[in-house]
């Protein structure tokens, strides 16, 4: 089935089972690699992209759904990697291993987009899908938390 979408601010047409998880277009039929493979059941957050917006976990999504609509990875938040949560996870050492980062991210710029300035109970929430097998919750959150921050004294936040 022929299915047409924008990802990252680009018109893509794939020819693939409808029923194929937005997470395998993405990345072994589009290779935007960034956005990863955790469980495969939408419990660990690591495959969070923005479909409209609004942070959906690909791995269990099928591709049909995002017909004629606008798809985000980690890759389409910056051209160069600096969407201001991107800076702040370098700033204040938030990876470790890294592996859950680009779903963290998706989720926090998911949750900004739509809450500015967000209450901690807010980060939480938006965040609580996303595991992180480090354990670096607190500085996510802080890293969450500084660019709220910067956006009320009128930094920018795409």
């Amino acid at each position: 089935m022929t299915i047409k979408f924008s990802l990252n601010d680009k018109a893509h047409e794939v020819n693939v089972p409808e029923d194929m998880p937005i997470l395998w277009v993405v990345r072994d039929v589009l290779g935007h690699t960034g956005t990863k493979y955790g469980c495969g059941a939408a419990l660990c957050g690591a495959c969070t992209v923005h479909l409209d917006g609004e942070a959906i976990r690909s791995c269990v999504t099928p591709i049909s759904a995002a017909a004629g609509r606008k798809l985000t990875t980690i890759e389409g938040l910056s051209d160069n990697g600096h969407h201001p949560l991107q800076v702040a996870w370098v700033d204040m050492k938030v990876p470790q291993c890294g592996f859950c980062q680009a779903g963290q991210i998706m989720s926090a710029a998911a949750l900004l987009q739509r809450t500015s300035h967000p209450t901690d109970g807010e980060i939480d929430e938006a965040l609580a899908g996303n595991l992180c097998r480090c354990g670096t919750y607190n500085r996510i959150k802080d890293a969450v938390k500084h660019v709220a921050a910067a956006k009320r004294q009128g930094g920018s936040s795409k």
